[in-house]
């Protein structure tokens, strides 16, 4: 049995008072990753940009 099928075989046996928490949780976990995604793609972007940068980067790209 997959992790998905065991989550929605739980949530089926969750009384309706506590989904809401749930779903309060998992889209907090979510969030949280993309989040982190963000944050990674900003850091990557500074390192990498003194190479973007360059003549010869520019002269490579210019046809496109």
């Amino acid at each position: 049995m997959s992790t998905k099928d065991l989550l929605l075989k739980e949530i089926d046996q969750t009384p309706e008072y506590l989904l809401t928490e749930i779903l309060d949780f998992v889209q907090f976990v979510k969030n949280k990753h993309l989040q982190e995604k963000i944050e990674i793609t900003i850091m990557s972007e500074s390192s990498l940009a003194k190479d973007w940068l360059k003549p010869e980067e520019d002269e490579a790209w210019k046809d496109l």
